[in-house]
């Protein structure tokens, strides 16, 4: 194994580090944000114990009692989206290499899952994440756009974050009932990183998203789970999407 092998594999191992650690600090702010659109952050355990902060370990130290110091586990599983960070961080690298860039995705990885958790669990996407996104993107690409061997156009990052949140803005005045203003702002960050390999990534993870959220609604009224009109969360599927066309993009840049 030559030495650029060695730096490569390194990349991977961190990579999936990077992510198996980040995933275990989201189930905390997962639980916080998962409450219904009128009502302030959850700030108590599901048994009523105050929670401070929202770093840390999704754990009650006072539900723990004689049961152990570690408390008891609340929100989403820590290990299946630990899992799943770390395999989305591991696929990020395996695509995009050592370039510049890659640091970026590394760190968006994180929000983008808690994203799709929060969504998918209570159909609401925070304004504080989505903007967070969005503004985080275009700021550490302008950064990976003056470094050298990048492989993305920092323009087309912000032309693809206006023009992907003006399409969802148009479709959310054509139809309110069947796109959430929080997919509108979510669409701004997912712009911002498709853009930055190209229109062609940009109309690829738009597809792919759109798919992934017609056979999931198509398979829920198949299994007679949901009607026609029945809402379902749209934003982890256009996370995923992106997430697609994020790694075509990467891949063949």
């Amino acid at each position: 194994m030559n030495d650029l092998q060695l730096i490569d594999w390194l990349t991977v191992v961190g990579a999936v580090l990077w992510g198996g650690v980040a995933g275990l600090f989201v189930p905390r702010p997962a639980y916080r944000f998962c409450v219904d659109p009128d009502e302030p952050w959850t700030d108590r355990c599901p048994e009523g114990h105050p929670l401070g902060g929202w770093i840390g370990l999704a754990r009650c130290r006072e539900c723990g009692g004689r049961r152990g110091r570690r408390g008891r586990a609340y929100g989403p599983s820590t290990l299946l989206v630990s899992l799943a960070t770390a395999l989305v961080c591991g696929a990020l690298v395996a695509a995009t290499g050592t370039r510049p860039e890659l640091a970026v995705w590394l760190l968006l990885a994180p929000l983008g899952v808690l994203l799709a958790v929060v969504d998918f669990r209570v159909q609401r996407l925070p304004d504080v994440l989505t903007l967070s996104l969005a503004g985080a993107a275009l700021v550490l690409l302008a950064g990976a756009w003056a470094a050298p061997e990048h492989a993305g156009y920092w323009p087309t990052a912000l032309y693809g974050c206006l023009a992907l949140g003006g399409g969802y803005f148009v479709l959310f005045l054509i139809s309110p009932n069947g796109m959430g203003f929080g997919d509108v702002k979510l669409a701004l960050g997912l712009g911002a990183v498709l853009g930055w390999y190209g229109w062609g990534t940009l109309l690829l993870g738009t597809f792919a998203g759109f798919l992934f959220g017609g056979l999931y609604g198509m398979g829920l009224v198949v299994a007679r789970k949901a009607g026609r009109k029945t809402s379902i969360p749209f934003g982890p599927f256009l996370i995923a999407g992106g997430f697609v066309g994020l790694l075509i993009g990467a891949f063949a840049a």
